[in-house]
């Protein structure tokens, strides 16, 4: 049988080695349109603080280790899929036959639709051949204007500032990370970074930039800032246009069952360009985060090889390090119609914790400066513990939640 994987990150790689453990035999190829060698687009921070070299980045540390596992890597870009031909056309190279295909093509950066954003100077941060344009451009004392303080942007604030620029962060929604932590969350995290020396503006975008040196971004504020670097942070969007044409449905990404499969069966997807079920609520979404996506690549290969498991759905969790402040949001962190939620805040210390409740179930959380016991947040969602009398307690101190976890998880380890 024959495998060709669609995309080399972490899905592409971990699905290429499950594979292979499972079938000994059969061919797998796996294509990356980058000329790199397979890497983490999440190590690219560390490459730009100095912690780690470019060959800290590659996923597999020796040369040879896709040589020794019989996986052939080829380096081209998938322009289309002909899925009654089992067909995959390259943008250089043959058509790639399969039996089996997975997709696990990432997803790119949005570049904000304002004129100038192709000027020298302006860049995103997705690819190793950014960094290196980065490395070059944002050295100490530099003036950085980063457009987005997202996930990816507050991610990309932290190597910044590391490297001594002089940063300001321009966010067009009310707040700093907005689709992962609750207002008073964001405060605390952008209260924290300005103390810092990072400018933080929300509530604006850029409407133009100025070539030149300096660069100047015209903001919606009608101020104008002039900047030696732009960086576009503004979020990303799965890689799936080569799929037009072909049978496999497409929605916010590639559509997927609880075993990874799309609406062809002999197709998959795993990894930030998947749709799938949202664990708690069964709705589809696209959980772009590097966990999710080796869970997905093994579930993925597994189907490929007609040993399918079912998953009980993806859990939205995010962990974000801001300039030494760790924060943390999973599931519905927002909260649920009909349900109740409480908050503790300490301002001082930058310590913060929301808990979401579902009549007796926590559903969602979020946290900043509570790194210890985390994993009892995501126990108590993910195992949809009852709390029973619990539930009164953490709605009057909601910190107790490791105490609750254990007696409601453990109930004969806990003496009451």
């Amino acid at each position: 049988m024959k495998h060709v994987i669609l995309g080399n990150g972490p899905a592409g790689v971990v699905a290429a080695e499950t594979l292979r453990h499972y079938a000994a035999r059969d061919e797998i190829v796996l294509v990356g349109c980058e000329p790199e060698p397979p890497y983490s687009r999440m190590a690219i921070p560390y490459l730009l603080m100095g912690r780690i070299g470019e060959e800290g980045t590659h996923l597999r540390k020796s040369a040879d280790h896709f040589d020794r596992l019989g996986i052939r890597l080829v380096q081209d870009r998938a322009t289309a899929v002909d899925d009654r031909a089992r067909t995959v056309s390259l943008e250089k190279g043959a058509p790639l036959r399969y039996d089996r295909l997975l997709i696990a093509t990432g997803s790119h950066p949005i570049m904000p639709s304002v004129p100038g954003i192709d000027s020298p100077g302006v860049h995103a941060c997705w690819t190793l051949e950014d960094a290196r344009a980065i490395a070059r451009l944002a050295a100490k004392g530099k003036r950085v204007l980063q457009i987005g303080a997202g996930f990816i942007g507050c991610i990309i604030m932290e190597s910044l500032a590391e490297r001594g620029v002089k940063l300001t962060v321009v966010e067009m929604g009310d707040r700093m990370v907005p689709r992962m932590m609750t207002p008073t969350a964001s405060g605390m995290i952008r209260r924290w970074v300005e103390g810092r020396g990072v400018r933080v503006m929300t509530g604006v975008k850029v409407d133009r930039i100025h070539a030149g040196a300096p660069l100047k971004a015209h903001l919606s504020d009608g101020q104008v800032v002039e900047t030696d670097l732009v960086i576009a942070s503004a979020g990303v969007r799965p890689n799936v246009e080569f799929l037009q044409g072909s049978r496999v449905r497409v929605g916010l990404g590639v559509q997927v069952d609880g075993a990874m499969r799309t609406s062809v069966p002999e197709v998959f997807a795993a990894g930030d360009v998947a749709e799938a079920a949202e664990f708690g609520t069964g709705k589809s979404f696209v959980n772009a985060i590097q966990p999710d996506a080796v869970e997905q690549a093994r579930a993925a290969a597994l189907g490929m090889l007609d040993r399918p498991i079912q998953s009980s759905g993806a859990l939205a969790f995010n962990v974000l390090d801001t300039l030494g402040l760790v924060s943390t949001s999973f599931g519905q962190w927002g909260g649920v119609a009909g349900g109740q939620g409480v908050e503790e805040v300490d301002e001082a210390a930058f310590r913060y914790l929301s808990l979401q409740f579902e009549r007796d179930v926590v559903v969602g959380a979020t946290a900043i400066g509570l790194t210890q016991h985390v994993g009892a947040l995501r126990g108590l969602i993910q195992g949809r513990i009852r709390l029973g009398e619990w539930k009164d307690r953490l709605l009057r101190t909601p910190g107790q939640f490791v105490e609750a976890y254990v007696a409601r998880s453990q109930p004969t380890s806990v003496v009451r």
